[in-house]
């Protein structure tokens, strides 16, 4: 009796070994080849070796691959929707708890579902990337003004480029492989990321100050083809689901103890931690208003709202 060859579904990711996102893809795929008893079998392809974010998303699109990964900023290139969070400090970690709430179970997860079926995707697993802070490889920054002047790598995000001219920096769009390179030829003088991303990556070998000005959120969306979604049946629906459910549980509380742990070995290795005061805060939220004068407009005002209820 012939048995039916088990169902390989590949996810193309920029994200390295080891890193936050990468742990719960791993985790995904491990819950996803038990439930099914070994019918569907998750590849990860980590590190772009598909291709970077946009080309793999686009590629899932298209039905060349089925299932992508890509941060929040580098999904403009699907819709401009996606980069809502790109917005400075329309989140803040104090109300991370109800934004989770707001993505998982609420009306904020229910609009990105429809951005991303418009665009022919579906949302597998919406995982913690984390908030950026800015770093710099000779200056150490406390006030805006201080990152005057300074060349910042950005994502294509057009926001984060405003982001840097608003704060008078020099924005860098590059791709995240080219980042590294160009710390160590001094192209750039710093860029904005994760204390866990900088880590994993050997960031930290160059840079030699971080700024907890946490001014960016982000997260890595796991999508999939959703015509090949919708020719699913319900069971291989249902085990897709839960596994998702249960690896975003674990990416979740494997991010917050990543970071803390990257910080601290950072800071033993010889990167300043450079922390800032409540009003000090306000001065970098005060500088970067004029992105959201900007910027505002482009969203759909109940995006705009779904977002900030979510800290509430």
């Amino acid at each position: 009796m012939e048995t039916s060859p088990p169902l390989v579904l590949r996810i193309g990711s920029p994200m390295a070994e080891g890193s936050n996102v990468t742990l719960g893809y791993e985790k995904f795929r491990d819950l996803v080849k038990e439930k099914s008893n070994g019918k569907i079998i998750i590849k990860i392809y980590s590190n772009a070796s598909l291709g970077n974010d946009l080309a793999t998303m686009k590629a899932v699109q298209n039905g060349e691959l089925e299932m992508a990964s890509s941060s929040t900023p580098n999904l403009e290139g699907i819709s401009k929707k996606f980069t809502v969070f790109d917005l400075p400090y329309i989140v803040q970690p104090e109300n991370q708890v109800k934004l989770y709430q707001s993505l998982d179970t609420g009306e904020l997860g229910a609009y990105i579902d429809e951005i991303s079926a418009e665009n022919g995707l579906k949302p597998v697993l919406i995982s913690e990337y984390g908030y950026r802070n800015f770093t710099t490889i000779s200056k150490p920054l406390k006030y805006p003004e201080d990152i005057r002047g300074l060349k910042i790598r950005t994502t294509q995000s057009s926001i984060e480029i405003e982001v840097a001219r608003a704060l008078g920096a020099i924005p860098v769009s590059l791709l995240w492989a080219d980042t590294y390179p160009a710390l160590i030829r001094k192209t750039i003088d710093g860029e904005g990321n994760t204390f866990s991303l900088l880590h994993s990556a050997g960031h930290d070998k160059i840079l030699r100050y971080v700024t907890l000005t946490r001014h960016n959120y982000s997260m890595h969306i796991l999508m999939i083809n959703k015509k090949l979604w919708d020719g699913f049946d319900s069971e291989v629906k249902r085990i897709i689901t839960e596994s998702a459910k249960e690896a975003l549980h674990y990416e979740r509380e494997a991010s917050i103890t990543m970071e803390a742990k990257a910080m601290k070995m950072m800071e033993q290795s010889g990167v300043k931690i450079i922390k800032i005061q409540p009003d000090e805060r306000k001065r970098w939220i005060k500088a970067l208003k004029p992105v959201w004068d900007k910027k505002r407009s482009e969203f759909p005002e109940k995006l705009i709202n779904l977002v900030m209820d979510s800290q509430k």
